[in-house]
């Protein structure tokens, strides 16, 4: 009995591995003041791409509300290029917007769980920088 429970905590564990590094990974975001109400956003994601049939393929930015303020499409597969940043420019933000998230998706699984907050009142000098693990 103790063997069979062993075996399925174990089998449980290498499964919730592999599901999770199926999801995009968001490493990092980047925001810049460009002009009156536009930004630029860039996002740094890494994802386990095999192929046309299963890679990041989406980012986006996201209120509070989850209304989307902007997205990236990516147009191909980033197989031998881990991780990588892509830049959206010209996105308008409301001047009374405190935060936004960006969201990342892959073509097999979707949408990933992470999302990758930015508090906008931390901007300096109209950029801010933040990362997964400072």
């Amino acid at each position: 009995m103790k063997n069979r429970m062993l075996l399925a905590y174990v089998l449980f564990l290498a499964t919730s591995q592999t599901l999770k590094a199926n999801d995009v990974e968001i490493l990092a975001a980047a925001i810049v003041h460009q002009s009156q109400g536009e930004y630029l956003v860039n996002v740094k994601l890494q994802h386990q791409d095999t192929g046309w049939e299963h890679y990041a393929d989406e980012w986006r930015i996201v209120d509070q509300q989850g209304n989307i303020l902007g997205s990236r499409t990516l147009l191909h597969p980033h197989v031998d290029e881990q991780p990588f940043t892509r830049a959206l420019s010209n996105v308008r933000l409301d001047h009374n917007l405190t935060t936004i998230f960006i969201e990342a998706h892959d073509k097999k699984h979707g949408w990933s769980k992470q999302k990758l907050e930015l508090d906008l009142t931390k901007m300096q000098g109209g950029k801010l920088i933040v990362k997964t693990n400072p």
